[in-house]
């Protein structure tokens, strides 16, 4: 089962990622880039999935955590983790997603 990309930022600061993160940073210009391209693969990653289960970790999630270890040449996945963990740019650009609310529709019987 697919994991939800979900926002999850409040959880661990009282100042969400997005307001730490500087306006000019490099990442705000490629974050939007790689989030519109994760979009439009979510009907493959859908298709990769089974139905049931456990859900796992959201595929596009696990996509923007090796872009930043390719960005930063970090070594390995554990010290990825670690910055993950600790810097709040890299989890700003991994786990914070602003998300459409989800549309609903209403059949009329």
């Amino acid at each position: 089962m697919r994991g939800a990309d979900r926002q999850t930022g409040a959880m661990f600061s009282y100042l969400s990622p997005e307001a730490m993160v500087p306006a000019g940073h490099p990442l705000r210009l490629i974050r939007p880039i790689v989030n519109a391209a994760l979009e439009g693969l979510s009907g493959e990653f859908d298709k990769l999935y089974a139905v049931g289960g456990r859900g796992s970790i959201a595929p596009e999630k696990l996509l923007r955590a090796l872009l930043l270890q390719a960005f930063y040449s970090v070594r390995s996945e554990r010290q990825l983790m670690e910055q993950i963990n600790y810097n709040m740019l890299f989890r700003w650009f991994v786990v914070s997603l602003r998300r459409r609310p989800p549309t609903f529709s209403v059949r009329s019987g």
